[in-house]
């Protein structure tokens, strides 16, 4: 029945460097086929709605690593800090400091991964890419949370060729944060480039894909 989706995972994994990191975006999928892209292949899920991955944890488990790509809600942060091992969607410092203080709760260190609103765009989340440096900073004193990578959407363009500067500057703030030896930070991923734009991303040094209908095919 899920056919296409090993298909499909096995393909991608096949093309993608050994370097690089498939996640599935599994918004509005069913377990079941969220289930399929793990026994193909698949090690790490994103989820951008709470609801949904309360209803799918109790099947999915352990059984692979859960990232957060939606938009963060202080109100939801202690139930996110609880779920997730991966949050990579932090674009203040106030939201961080809540998810800090839900994580001390329960003496955890939370992954984090700043995002960054690269392309300049009014209704994305995202810090600016000139105010990064400043929150990697601040984000160094918050002890219950470790800064491990930066995310970026980038524009929905139809050439993703068109991509590759917001892709470039993203890296570039990667490089930078990462040579500043700042405490509680150890940047491991860069996460960047979806189904239409991640074989660009890849040429442009990312090490994280988020893949939604290039797995799943459309969207109900």
């Amino acid at each position: 029945m899920y056919e296409d989706i090993t298909r499909n995972i096995r393909d991608i994994l096949a093309e993608l460097p050994p370097d690089v990191t498939l996640e599935a975006a599994v918004k509005k999928r069913q377990p079941a086929e969220i289930l399929a892209a793990i026994e193909a292949g698949v090690k790490i899920i994103g989820h951008n709605y709470l609801s949904e991955a309360e209803q799918t944890y109790p099947l999915i488990g352990e059984k692979v690593e859960w990232h957060f790509i939606g938009k963060l809600q202080s109100n939801k942060c202690k139930k996110i800090v609880r779920l997730f091992s991966v949050v990579e969607t932090v674009d203040s410092f106030e939201i961080a400091s809540e998810l800090n203080r839900r994580a001390a709760e329960i003496d955890k260190v939370l992954s984090v991964f700043i995002e960054i609103n690269s392309g300049r765009e009014e209704q994305k989340s995202g810090v600016l890419p000139e105010d990064t440096v400043e929150l990697a900073k601040r984000l160094s004193g918050l002890s219950n949370l470790r800064l491990s990578g930066l995310m970026t959407m980038g524009p929905a363009l139809e050439d993703p060729d068109e991509l590759r500067s917001v892709f470039r500057l993203t890296k570039n703030k990667f490089d930078e944060i990462a040579a500043m030896g700042l405490p509680n930070t150890e940047l491991k991923f860069l996460s960047m480039g979806m189904s239409g734009s991640y074989k660009v991303a890849v040429q442009e040094g990312t090490n994280l894909v988020r893949l939604g209908t290039r797995i799943f095919g459309p969207r109900p």
